[in-house]
């Protein structure tokens, strides 16, 4: 009976220790399920999404030409695991077809390494497309099999053509450097993009850069193409904006064609000139000798990073006169008929001697501009006190930019009130010396002179426009300012006609055609020191019988042999207003009214 009570102890003993384990075994069977359902399964998916990468906005001159465009760069991509061996050479012959890459390189890149190779960086879009079709061809005819992994997954890849980065593109080359700029690249996470370092592309980078990527979704078919269903989902890239300058292609090319003559005929270091609309102030043309190649800067290039008429400061000579007889007209300090001691040329002011170029023994004030003397307007300009004479210049714009979307304006120093109630100081500063501005600041001040008295604010930036939405956006527009009565700047205007007419602008002289302007030629200073180089200018207006009405200005800088403005500025701008006729931007009239002549 004991022993008996001990087997069915046992007994139970062993059906516990089994049910034991059954439970353990369910327990166990019940964590992987849960596991199985709850883990992320390797299967393909049902759909596929895909970003497309929003570019930077082109730059577009005032005739619709694009001077800067984005052109979006891919790369292709294969696993040379997943080629099959048998077909490899079909493979590098077809890629070698379509995208013109020689079967040695590509056998090169294939047998670096097992696994994911990139087959070629910078692929254009136009080839892109054609090695995209490439890829289905190859995956329809078998090319591509499926390896297993590590982990015993199968995987199968095939040739993925993937957006790499951007590149930006100037189809004119030197065409209107260094105004347009030029960008550096930098990474967008696995995206290069371009972000602007000068000219307009850095000053309206935040108008050109991309806003925001485009993203699709929609179901995938075996080969993992798109289908258009109901349950696809489509948001457009927004590029960035495009950016219109106010400067007609054109009329640049022949402007910067004449500059490029006019260098090498007085191997001048460099040439500048600028044109504005007298009335809006829209800039037709900011051109230099100096340009360089946006997408290759060599060392040799750095000087002409600068805009000449912008960042170029100097001692403007003569040219400045209009402005220091404006200011006495303006104040009833003198009138054009008044007649000044001349003293034949040569005229000391303390240990300072004032020379003209031609002596008179007297002039009168109007001659003053039109012979360009230098002791007549000393003498005058010794009439305004330190405060008129420097609040003048200054409400001529000297002393601040020239206006919108100008990039990087060097805008040049006046002499302080103190030193303006010196004689000497205010002799010099009269005819242009001791003090510093840039060719674009002249050109708007002379603007007042042929807009009866107002200074306009030049402008580059013509608008800019929403591509995906037709929107355009214009700049604020900055009201003209008042400078001059109406009367003294007609009279300033009558002088610079007659200083075409008869005095040192004579050689810009067109039949047909109201030209005003004032020369200067203006040794270059070096360590404090006046050396034998120049800087020659002539600034002026030039205006016909449609309502046509322009403000120049010519600047050569450090001409050899012939350094006279009359020789070197004046004949430059000759050669502008006569293309200017030429390409219609000017109609001579038959009408002696309107003519110099």
């Amino acid at each position: 009976m004991k022993k008996e009570q001990i087997k069915l102890e046992n007994n139970r003993g062993r059906v516990a220790i089994l049910f034991a384990l059954i439970f353990i075994a369910f327990i166990i069977f019940i964590l992987v399920m849960m596991k199985n359902a709850l883990m992320q399964k390797h299967i393909p998916s049902l759909y596929t999404s895909q970003t497309t990468k929003a570019m930077r906005g082109d730059i577009l001159s005032r005739d619709g030409y694009h001077l800067a465009i984005t052109k979006k760069l891919y790369k292709a991509e294969v696993d040379t695991r997943c080629i099959d061996p048998k077909k490899k050479r079909l493979f590098v012959e077809l890629f070698s077809i379509y995208s013109g890459i020689e079967q040695s390189a590509i056998y090169k890149k294939l047998s670096k390494r097992k696994g994911s190779v990139v087959l070629s960086y910078g692929i254009d879009p136009k080839v892109a497309s054609y090695l995209k079709s490439l890829a289905y061809e190859l995956r329809q005819k078998q090319v591509f099999v499926a390896y297993e992994s590590v982990s015993g997954r199968s995987i199968l890849k095939g040739l993925d053509i993937i957006e790499s980065g951007e590149a930006r593109i100037y189809p004119y080359g030197r065409l209107l450097t260094p105004l347009i700029g030029y960008p550096k690249k930098y990474e967008d996470g696995r995206y290069t993009r371009n972000k602007g370092v000068k000219g307009v592309e850095k000053q309206f980078d935040e108008d050109l850069k991309a806003r925001k990527d485009g993203r699709s979704f929609a179901p995938r078919d075996v080969n993992n193409y798109r289908r258009l269903t109901k349950q696809s989902n489509y948001k457009e890239a927004l590029n960035g904006l495009d950016l219109y300058l106010t400067i007609p292609l054109q009329l640049q090319v022949r402007v910067e064609q004449i500059l490029d003559q006019m260098r090498d005929k007085l191997r001048a270091e460099e040439m500048i000139a600028v044109i504005l609309d007298s009335k809006s102030g829209r800039v037709l043309s900011l051109a230099s000798s100096s340009r360089y190649l946006p997408t290759k800067i060599q060392r040799s290039d750095y000087r002409a990073l600068r805009i000449g008429a912008l960042e170029y400061s100097f001692e403007v000579g003569s040219v400045l006169k209009p402005l220091t007889m404006a200011l006495l007209l303006e104040n009833n300090l003198t009138t054009p008929q008044e007649i000044i001691k001349a003293h034949n040329g040569r005229y000391r002011i303390g240990r300072k001697v004032i020379v003209d170029e031609h002596p008179f023994k007297w002039i009168t004030s109007e001659n003053i501009i039109v012979e360009s003397s230098n002791i007549g307007i000393a003498k005058l300009a010794q009439r305004l006190d330190g405060v008129r004479f420097r609040e003048g210049l200054v409400k001529f714009g000297l002393t601040r930019g020239s206006g919108e979307g100008l990039p990087y304006e060097r805008v040049g120093s006046l002499p302080s009130i103190k030193q303006l109630n010196s004689a000497i100081y205010k002799a010099t500063s009269a005819y242009g010396y001791g003090l510093n501005a840039n060719l674009m600041q002249i050109v708007r001040a002379y603007t007042t002179f042929n807009n009866s008295g107002l200074m306009v604010n030049p402008t580059v930036v013509d608008k800019l426009v929403d591509t995906s939405s037709g929107e355009k956006i214009y700049l604020d527009e900055v009201e003209q300012e008042r400078v001059l009565s109406p009367k003294s700047a007609s009279q300033i205007r009558s002088m610079l006609i007659k200083t075409v007419q008869r005095g040192t602008g004579v050689g810009v002289i067109t039949e047909g055609l109201e030209i005003g302007g004032k020369t200067g030629t203006a040794h270059i200073a070096t360590k404090g020191k006046y050396i034998k180089q120049y800087n020659s200018s002539f600034v002026g207006f030039v205006n016909d019988a449609n309502g046509s009405s322009y403000t120049f200005g010519v600047t050569a800088i450090k001409p050899q042999g012939k350094y006279f403005a009359s020789q070197t500025a004046v004949a430059t701008a000759k050669k502008i207003i006569d293309m200017m006729v030429e390409s219609g931007y000017l109609v001579k009239s038959d009408d002696n009214s309107t003519s110099n002549q």
